[in-house]
């Protein structure tokens, strides 16, 4: 697939907006025999996702807390070069695991190719190629030097574009949560936005403390930053 791998460097490149880099996922995922693409930026306990996957997987997944138990991400996790792989569940797996097979498998997704990439800051990003057949996978082949660039390629044009992922984790803060952090972002301390907002610092403090645990955030400026970065305050 070394050939692939240059196209989409050269498609990827030339994309203005993100549709245009969609579409070429898409596009290109067909010609290599695959029916689904998925790219997956991770980073703490937040997911985002650019995928044709159908919507109702996407959301199921992330409904799910998935990428905590899916094998793939694992094994991306922990190895950091391409790989293909199969989800035919084994009997020794956790029943747990065998659902998740059963469900990924009922919404076409079988086999495919995988390749990570770090992104720093302790983050890493995958694209995913995925088929309905549960062999097909296994007979690709590629340089895992040229595919770890082309995905280095294609997250920085999605980041530069500020693409929209199709899907993400969802994080809930509430109405104060929201702007009492804002206020952080915007360079306020605590007594300060106590002041602004008509309340005392102590609710301000306890309102940022679980604006950090919705977010998995273990300091004020990491929990802004993933705010600010999340597109939620």
């Amino acid at each position: 697939m070394d050939e692939w791998f240059d196209r989409l460097i050269e498609h990827v490149t030339m994309a203005q907006d993100d549709a245009m880099v969609k579409d070429a996922l898409e596009q290109l995922a067909l010609e290599a025999g695959f029916e689904s693409y998925a790219y997956l930026c991770l980073y703490a306990d937040n997911q985002e996702a650019i995928s044709n996957y159908r919507l109702e997987w996407q959301q199921l997944y992330f409904q799910k807390s998935y990428a905590s138990i899916d094998p793939v991400i694992r094994r991306a996790w922990n190895g950091m070069e391409g790989f293909a792989w199969s989800n035919s569940a084994s009997h020794t797996v956790s029943k747990e695991l065998r659902a998740f097979f059963g469900e990924a498998a009922e919404f076409g997704i079988q086999s495919g190719i995988t390749i990570p990439i770090r992104t720093g800051f302790s983050r890493f990003a995958m694209l995913t190629l995925a088929s309905s057949k549960p062999g097909f996978a296994s007979s690709c082949t590629f340089s895992p030097v040229l595919a770890a660039a082309a995905i280095g390629q294609l997250h920085c044009q999605l980041r530069m574009l500020r693409a929209r992922p199709t899907d993400q984790t969802r994080i809930r803060l509430k109405a104060a949560e929201r702007i009492y952090l804002r206020w952080c972002a915007e360079g306020k301390r605590m007594r300060d936005i106590a002041v602004i907002e008509n309340d005392t610092p102590g609710n301000v403090a306890f309102h940022l403390r679980n604006a950090k645990a919705a977010l998995g955030a273990t300091t004020l400026p990491q929990a802004t930053a993933m705010g600010t970065e999340l597109r939620i305050i």
